[in-house]
């Protein structure tokens, strides 16, 4: 197992430098860069005429290494993350790129873990419930709606969703974490509680869709065991039907949607990020966004880095969770 683990971290050192280098190369495919933005921005201010406005563009360029080569700007970039735990200089933001992340990057991870958590229990739960009752009226219920919720975009629903909140609830934070009163509190059990409620629609839009997938997947595993011969055996010998799909059906059932949860990860992270957005929750989603949009390539490419390590710590752990339940993997 230890080998095993070894040999998995070593494979996944070229996939992030390949999603390092991706992430940073993806970031300055759009035109221009920062100074551009910034001298668009000081020229709708007035007062400033566009040469004095290019060469203040020029300066920050040459100030902020913009006016380097892409190459050698990822390689400063990557050099200052590896030696110096740096990952740049936000440039609308002035502020250090480490401190963005370590600001936003717990609350991504709370709704990310959150909605993994809660649509793979509930997920594997149903899935065994309608595998049990094939074709009857819950199972193609449940079927359709897990359709529907895999089809229907997670930005849509985050907007329809904002809808209801506002106009139907009438609720006055859908953007914010806390309530006015817990925002500068210090932690209690009352402020957790308000933080969960407050996320909960992000929650919800980030796992809908992972519900209906992990449904899906632990359905159709569960009714290919339930088919196999052992498990007809176990039925010959007189066993309890709840035995045999519990003790002997489920857990062989499991492998699949164990490698599947590699996947589905990353899956809750993307609805989180479109959720968020919508929302305008501030979680990393959001700032992405913006730095998307002012070409600030820092944040951005830093964002999207920290993204991949998350997808790939994910598969890493499905990995290993599925080692530890079928050792034959890791020989």
């Amino acid at each position: 197992m230890l080998f095993f683990f070894i040999k998995r971290i070593l494979t996944s050192i070229p996939v992030l430098i390949g999603i390092s280098l991706i992430a940073f190369t993806i970031i300055q495919l759009p035109p221009g860069d920062y100074a551009n933005t910034y001298k668009n921005e000081i020229m709708t201010l007035g007062g400033v005429s566009e040469s004095d406005a290019d060469i203040m563009a020029q300066k920050l360029r040459v100030k902020y290494g913009l006016d380097k080569p892409v190459f050698t700007q990822y390689l400063i970039w990557i050099k200052n993350i590896i030696t110096e735990g740096n990952f740049g200089y936000s440039f609308s933001y002035q502020r250090d790129v480490s401190e963005l992340i370590l600001e936003r990057l717990p609350r991504t991870l709370l709704i990310a873990l959150l909605a993994h958590a809660i649509t793979t229990v509930i997920g594997i739960l149903l899935g065994i419930y309608v595998a049990r009752y094939k074709y009857s009226i819950f199972d193609n219920l449940i079927t359709v709606t897990s359709y529907l919720l895999t089809s229907v975009p997670r930005f849509s629903l985050a907007l329809i969703i904002y809808f209801v909140l506002v106009f139907h609830f009438d609720v006055k934070e859908v953007s914010s974490l806390y309530s006015p009163q817990y925002a500068l509190a210090p932690w209690s059990f009352d402020k957790l509680l308000n933080l969960l409620i407050h996320i909960a629609p992000v929650v919800l839009i980030a796992g809908l869709g992972g519900l209906a997938r992990n449904i899906r997947v632990m359905r159709g595993n569960l009714l290919d065991v339930i088919n196999s011969q052992y498990i007809q055996t176990a039925r010959s010998k007189g066993l309890k039907e709840s035995k045999v799909i519990i003790k002997h059906a489920v857990p062989n059932a499991l492998h699949p949607i164990i490698m599947y949860q590699g996947m589905i990860f990353p899956y809750m992270i993307e609805g989180e990020l479109e959720a968020a957005i919508v929302l305008s929750i501030p979680t990393m989603a959001p700032m992405f966004y913006t730095a998307i949009l002012k070409h600030d390539i820092y944040v951005a490419g830093s964002f999207l880095f920290v993204y991949g390590i998350m997808l790939l710590v994910g598969n890493i752990l499905a990995d290993l969770c599925l080692a530890w339940l079928d050792p034959r993997i890791s020989t």
